[in-house]
């Protein structure tokens, strides 16, 4: 349970910061009031051209984060024209980019979970949408569509998540991170090193504080539970006990005897366990729904918490 907890946590962590990497940008800009994990209300679509003009950068391209119902699954919306710059592009993998307003590509994994293909026709947002392509995995979520159509459905018209910032050497990266704090006050700025840093389980809300309960839950019951087998185990022998003693058996035999039975049941106990865990992974494998790493952009801190020890093992197990 421990080993589970933790790496559920670390796991679902390291995907979501592989994601935000693989973009390829130098910067990145959060909205105010935002933090590691959470996007905010978001900020106004007219300040990427804002950063663009600022010396040393190169690129700047702003992504829609909308979540979804259920499991804390996400869609991202993305202007393809300044966004590839930025990251180099999607590799697709089948079909084509979206290229209309009722389009929109998915990653393989969610492809293969979903038993989606291309041309096929999916209900998300209240809308019928073509799958005009599937993508390689790895980047944003899983769903994308057109920046401008999901503005307009989920009335967040002329508004971005965040803002990725691509520069014409990484070595000004400090440079243009203070110029623009010192424009930006109240917006959250990371380069893509500090943010990769910043994506560990004591950033995420409560979430140190309870694993460290559930740990020392863990131990407690750990230790009574073993306590009682071996007391009872003795309760129950002590007419064997007695014979051994009978038979010249010293106290040191004895104990010994009973150490030895209790290492036997720790080892077979450990494999099981371990044994286990490849039982869940091929469970977790098998979900139907993929979009795990998502989690933290459901809103709330105490659900955010519940997704992240109940479904992220996703990654971490997979991985």
């Amino acid at each position: 349970m421990i080993l589970t907890l933790v790496g559920v946590s670390e796991g679902t962590l390291s995907d979501a910061a592989q994601r935000t990497r693989k973009v390829g940008a130098d910067i990145v800009i959060r909205p105010p009031n935002s933090s590691v994990l959470s996007f905010g209300s978001g900020f106004p679509a007219g300040l990427r051209n804002f950063v663009e003009k600022q010396p040393h950068v190169r690129n700047a391209a702003g992504i829609l984060v909308q979540p979804l119902s259920g499991l804390g699954n996400s869609v991202n919306g993305v202007d393809l024209a300044t966004f590839n710059p930025v990251s180099g592009g999607f590799r697709v993998l089948k079909g084509r980019m979206f290229r209309n307003e009722n389009e929109l590509v998915v990653d393989d994994y969610y492809a293969r979970r979903q038993s989606v293909r291309v041309g096929d026709t999916i209900e998300l947002l209240n809308r019928h949408w073509y799958v005009s392509g599937i993508v390689q995995s790895g980047m944003l979520s899983r769903i994308v569509v057109p920046l401008r159509v999901l503005q307009e459905l989920t009335a967040n018209t002329g508004k971005l998540s965040i803002l990725y910032v691509k520069l014409d050497n990484p070595a000004n990266t400090g440079t243009v991170i203070e110029a623009l704090k010192s424009i930006m006050e109240d917006y959250p700025i990371y380069s893509m090193e500090d943010l990769m840093a910043a994506m560990t389980i004591d950033n995420v809300p409560m979430l140190r504080p309870f694993i460290n309960l559930v740990i020392g839950i863990g131990v407690v019951v750990g230790f009574l539970t073993v306590f009682q087998s071996m007391y009872t185990a003795i309760l129950e022998r002590t007419r064997e006990i007695g014979i051994l003693k009978a038979l010249g058996a010293s106290r040191s035999y004895v104990v010994s005897a009973l150490l030895r039975e209790a290492s036997l049941l720790a080892v077979a106990g450990s494999i099981l366990g371990i044994l286990m865990t490849y039982v869940t992974r091929l469970l977790i494998s098998r979900l139907p729904t993929p979009l795990i790493q998502d989690m933290f952009l459901s809103g709330g801190r105490s659900r955010s918490v519940l997704l992240l020890v109940v479904l992220s093992s996703v990654h971490f197990i997979r991985g």
